[in-house]
Order: structure tokens, then C-alpha cells, then sequence
């Protein structure tokens, strides 16, 4: 499993949105590790610190970097320099916060280091797409035929998503680890959106879909264990994901 660094000026901060990632990761996270605050323990960034954390987060699969503001992407890039393996490290663009949560999700699903640092740059779309679901549709997207039928190689159900406050960051990352330990494609639509049908294994894309209390969806799965997929990701769904 890939390791993850946290690269902040502020501690506090970091800690913070370390849990928060932490929360949604489940039982079996990817190890993450913290280089926030400057070497005097003030607001600020160290090179050195980062070095060290990039080292003790490797197991050799990888480590992916997320960074709060411009200066820390300077301190993460000189950390290369000191770093056992720059080769295997990568520096994500992706907003410090959504990134953090994509990529302890998406890690903790088994993703390689390629599959994660791709899933956590599109944070900053993902956000754009939900704030723009908020404004009047317009007439093409109003006339958007729906998804469409799964195809004959698939298995499918519809339900109704019963939980309060819908597919939000905590039942999503559920869905998200559930759909990532079966041997199947797992894809998730809304019915009562235009959305495409978007990857079960995308924290990203499904909060993207805005999935909210009673839209009807459809969940779609193929491969050797479509069938297992299916059963688990209805029952959380139709459960309420523990929130009912």
C-alpha cells in the first residue's frame, strides 16, 4: 500500500485534516505521515522534516504528497533532493483537504501510487461539478436522455438512498471501500440526474453526482464478483449506511 505525506505550515492544521482523512479510511489505512510547522516549531515548512517523513511513509509502493500553500511545494520539491527514493514519490496539485480524504480512500482500496495521485488531482473538479449542480439546469441539460440500461454481460439494481443527508463524505468513502474489495467493475448512477454513470472505486466522482435523500439510483456490476459486489453495496445503501 502506497504511504502518504502531509506537508503543511501549520500543525494544527495538519492534524486536523489528518483525522478527518483518517475518519473515512476504515480499519486498514495507508500509513500517513505529518511534516507541518517550520524548524523552530513555528508556521512554516522544513525541508528536512519532509525528507524524513517521505522516508518512514514508503514501504515501497510509493508516496504520494499532498501540500497547503505555494511555499510547501517548494520545501516538498528540495525534500526530493534528501528523500532514500525521490523516484517513487509524487507531488500532488490537488487541494490539501479533498486530496488528503481521495487519497486515504482511494489507497486504502489497494490503488497504486499512479491510480491514486490520478484520482486526487481531479479534487478541485469534483468541487467545481457539485457547485455548479446547484444552478438551473439549462435546456440541453434538461433534455439529457437518463443513464442508460446496464448491458447484458452486467448485473444491476435500483433503490432509493434513504439517509438524511445522502451520499455525503462519510457513506460515500463507505461505498467507496466496499465497492474496492471485489474482484468487479462497479459502477453508480442518478437516476433523477443527467450525470453518466461514474466508477464505485471514485470517492470524487460519486460525491460529484450529489446523490441526495430519495434520488433513485442505479448500481451496475460485472466481473468475477459482480454478484457479491452487489448484495454488500445494496445492503449499505438500503440500510441507510448506519444512519437511519
Amino acid at each position: 500500500m502506497i504511504g502518504i505525506v502531509a506537508v503543511s505550515h501549520s500543525r494544527p492544521l495538519a492534524e486536523a485534516a489528518v483525522d478527518l482523512a483518517l475518519q473515512m479510511g476504515g480499519d486498514d489505512p495507508p500509513t500517513l505521515r505529518v511534516a507541518a510547522g517550520g524548524p523552530d516549531g513555528d508556521l512554516g515548512t522544513d525541508a528536512a522534516a519532509i525528507a524524513e517523513a517521505l522516508d518512514a511513509a514508503d514501504s515501497g509502493d510509493g508516496v504520494l504528497v499532498l501540500m497547503d500553500l505555494g511555499s510547501a511545494l517548494l520545501s516538498a520539491e528540495m525534500a526530493l533532493e534528501f528523500a532514500t527514493a525521490p523516484e517513487r514519490v509524487v507531488l500532488s496539485p490537488a487541494p490539501f483537504v479533498e486530496g488528503l480524504v481521495s487519497a486515504v480512500v482511494t489507497a486504502a482500496g489497494g490503488a497504486s501510487l499512479a491510480d491514486v495521485a490520478a484520482e486526487v488531482a481531479g479534487a478541485a473538479d469534483a468541487k467545481r461539478a457539485q457547485l455548479g449542480s446547484a444552478e438551473p439546469e439549462t435546456a440541453a441539460e434538461a433534455a439529457a436522455p437518463p443513464p442508460a440500461p446496464p448491458t447484458a454481460d452486467e448485473l444491476s439494481f435500483e433503490t432509493t438512498v434513504v439517509n438524511p443527508s445522502g451520499l455525503h463524505a462519510r457513506p460515500a468513502a463507505t461505498f467507496v471501500k466496499a465497492a474496492s474489495r471485489f474482484d468487479a467493475d462497479v459502477r453508480i448512477a442518478d437516476l433523477d440526474g443527467s450525470a453518466e454513470p461514474v466508477s464505485a472505486r471514485s470517492l470524487l466522482a460519486l460525491m460529484a453526482l450529489g446523490i441526495r435523500q430519495n434520488s433513485r439510483v442505479r448500481v451496475t456490476a460485472s466481473g468475477p464478483q459482480a454478484r457479491d459486489a452487489l448484495a454488500e453495496l445494496r445492503a449499505l445503501i438500503d440500510d441507510g449506511f448506519g444512519e437511519v
